[in-house]
């Protein structure tokens, strides 16, 4: 079989986990420079496919199959008890903390915004943008929140390394800051801050 058809079928059986590269080179059994090869063909085969609703994209040493922005439209109508709500501006105020302190437990984060921060929470593992990743080893043993591969994704962020530094916002604390590049309007309910 074609490893281009080998690794096309890879990726989407991988879903939205994704796969590693090392994965992928083994399975194929090529080394990195040649899949490395492969996937740029790949890519190359959706971008100049119009008749494809696909893309390959990297998050960290993963590669996943995604739909491309070409089927937004009817993908957001599918996923539209997803998208009928925006994040609050208190979800992307925790999920900035998190993504710049993590792991970091929900008293941490209460501490540095002031005010209780366990419904916003919920609200971010349900859209995948954070989860647990075990527990501090403190009294009560609190959960440790970190952000998840589609946070990276959902931002268009290849790693961690992409977000923006602290420093560059620190300078203009007059205007607000929207580390994500998003345009979201507060539209949650009320009751995150509640709790």
């Amino acid at each position: 079989m074609d490893k281009l058809a080998e690794l096309e079928a890879l990726l989407y059986l991988a879903g939205d986990d994704g796969i590693s590269w090392q994965a992928l080179a083994e399975l194929l059994e090529i080394n990195s420079a040649e899949l490395e090869k492969l996937v740029e063909q790949l890519s190359e085969k959706y971008q100049n496919d119009s008749q494809t609703a696909f893309q390959v994209v990297q998050i960290n040493e993963f590669y996943k199959l995604t739909t491309n922005s070409k089927v937004s439209r009817i993908v957001e109508r599918y996923f539209s008890k997803d998208l009928a709500k925006n994040l609050s501006q208190s979800a992307l105020e925790i999920l900035a903390i998190i993504a710049y302190r993590q792991p970091i437990t929900r008293v941490e984060i209460d501490e540095i915004r002031g005010v209780n921060s366990s419904g916003a929470l919920q609200t971010l593992i349900w859209r995948g943008l954070i989860k647990i990743n075990g527990k501090k080893n403190a009294p009560g043993h609190p959960n440790l929140y970190i952000t998840t591969s589609y946070f990276l994704q959902y931002f268009d962020f290849k790693s961690l390394a992409d977000l923006p530094l602290i420093e560059d916002f620190e300078d203009d604390e007059s205007e607000s800051l929207n580390l994500f590049g998003q345009n979201e309007q507060p539209d949650l309910e009320n009751e995150e801050d509640k709790n």
